[in-house]
């Protein structure tokens, strides 16, 4: 059946990602590479069904929710393709959130099972009794510190399983972004999704591989890793390493060097890092056929000197939690720098003037998407699923305008949003801790470009007082929003003023507080 059609059929995606690679023999070749070593598709296969199984004699049933807080390892395929094998709906979460996020998705989700990576329990600690819909707690790793162990869990199942009955345009997993208030919204996501993204972008625009090995430093929690490290190698039976660490330069080169990725999945903000550290495989001392970036605008400075560093493209590209993955990129051989690219076949594009009509060529407009990996909605959250999904149309809430030469060139956000190492922060959530601080009086939030031209949180502050050692507390307001939210989201810069402007109804004006491009 042609990917994007009406027609629903019985469709498991699980059983779509894994089963074709045991009838095609590929039952002895490396899935996974992971700490741990490498995990055959035959072994993930059977660790898939017996985590399937374990999760129906605990009684979950198809359709609930279980939170997957997981770091990079053979675990998280497992967990996430065995739920879904059995019907239920996993929903990976970002590892970095707050325990207030952990809190709120749990209650937003009603997940009735959470399944941890052991380091990452004390997230969650403080809060699990809170929850009535939360059943079991289990734990990746080998401290469970008194809860259910992942490992003695699936050993004790059979590794044959029935994939549950399920249609293409059923629900599949969520995934949760954030939103302007700073609060996550659940993502709805179908069976068919990863089939689409797998077939039109992996395939179809940047060519992926049977004989390829991937590398994402984008993690699987991400709509981006998840297609790089799992969704894309399993649809072609390649081969995936996973990271289970922060991607460091150290690390991230480690692996260029010594297990020789053929593709590599970063964000401008890494690549910066990468290029600065002074690490790097020069031409010969690696295997890679190219790059890929999302998340945000790739410079055209960053890509030239990794050209010139590495030796091969970078290929710059847009996605979205809410489209799943890429669906506006640059391809292999077509690689226009400065640009994001042209569509992705079986995407349409249309730039929208603040009326909803569509602009004059080689104006600017916002970017609405129209294709078959769209979500479905968000969950419990119906004046913003008005909002953005519009019937065929999913809106990006990204200006672009497009060249005389049909290349899409991305002008900045149609709201105040930041988007951070490829990570949305809201201005609102940073200015509201800042506010916290007992010397501040007033806080506004926006985006600079640092020496990359890569965006990251700029703080104005109004101080209580008059008199203060501006590096001092600038230093110590860094720290405060650290100590209090994500550490991505801290402002990188703070700027003491008297005021900030604002309208005649109060209203701060943030443009204001920009620096002009």
């Amino acid at each position: 059946m042609a990917i994007g059609t009406d027609a629903a059929g019985e469709f498991n995606a699980a059983v779509d990602l894994i089963d074709h690679n045991l009838t095609a023999g590929r039952g002895q070749k490396p899935a996974v590479i992971d700490r741990s070593g490498a995990h055959s598709y035959q072994e993930l296969s059977d660790n898939i069904n017996r985590f399937a199984n374990a999760l129906k004699q605990l009684g979950i049933q198809q359709e609930q929710r279980i939170i997957l807080c997981l770091n990079d390892t053979v675990d998280f395929p497992i967990c996430f393709l065995g739920a879904i094998k059995a019907g239920i709906i996993p929903v990976p979460i970002n590892t970095r959130f707050t325990a207030k996020d952990y809190a709120f998705i749990l209650d937003d989700s009603s997940a009735v099972a959470l399944i941890v990576s052991d380091d990452l329990l004390a997230g969650f600690e403080s809060h699990l009794k809170s929850h009535p819909a939360l059943r079991h707690v289990i734990v990746s790793g080998s401290n469970s510190a008194g809860h259910d162990s992942l490992s003695d869990m699936i050993a004790g199942q059979k590794p044959e399983f029935e994939p549950a009955r399920t249609m293409r345009d059923a629900m599949c997993f969520w995934l949760y972004t954030s939103g302007t208030t700073g609060m996550p919204k659940g993502t709805v996501h179908l069976h068919g999704s990863m089939r689409a993204t797998a077939e039109l972008y992996a395939k179809e625009t940047v060519g992926i591989r049977e004989d390829d090995v991937t590398f994402s430093a984008a993690k699987l929690f991400f709509a981006y890793g998840l297609g790089n490290g799992l969704s894309f190698p399993f649809s072609v039976g390649a081969t995936a390493i996973l990271l289970d660490g922060p991607p460091t330069p150290d690390a991230v080169c480690n692996i260029l060097r010594n297990q020789a990725p053929t593709i590599f999945y970063g964000v401008p903000t890494l690549f910066g890092m990468l290029l600065a550290s002074g690490l790097l495989p020069k031409p010969g001392e690696h295997r890679l056929r190219f790059c890929t970036s999302a998340g945000e605008a790739l410079p055209a400075e960053l890509l030239a000197r990794w050209q010139e560093q590495v030796g091969v493209d970078i290929l710059d590209g847009i996605g979205s939690t809410e489209m799943l993955h890429i669906f506006l990129s640059n391809r292999p051989g077509d690689v226009r720098p400065g640009s994001t690219g042209k569509p992705v076949k079986g995407y349409d594009i249309r730039l929208t003037d603040d009326d909803g009509h569509p602009v004059k060529p080689g104006e600017m407009g916002a970017l609405e998407i129209s294709g078959p990996s769209s979500g479905l909605m968000y969950w419990n959250r119906r004046e913003k699923s008005l909002e953005t999904f519009q019937g065929p149309w999913t809106r990006a809430g990204d200006k672009y305008r497009q060249d005389e030469d049909g290349y899409y060139i991305y002008c900045g956000r149609t709201d105040d949003m930041l988007k951070v190492g490829g990570i949305y922060v809201s201005p609102f959530e940073v200015e509201a801790a800042l506010i916290e601080h007992e010397a501040v009086l007033e806080a506004a939030v926006v985006g600079k470009a640092d020496a990359d031209k890569l965006i990251k949180p700029k703080a104005v502050i109004v101080a209580k007082e008059k008199n203060f050692d501006a590096d001092a507390l600038g230093m110590e307001l860094k720290q405060f929003v650290k100590d209090r939210l994500a550490a991505f989201k801290y402002p990188r810069w703070i700027e003491f003023v008297d005021e900030l402007p604002k309208t005649a109804t109060g209203k701060i004006q943030r443009f204001k507080l920009r620096e002009p491009e």
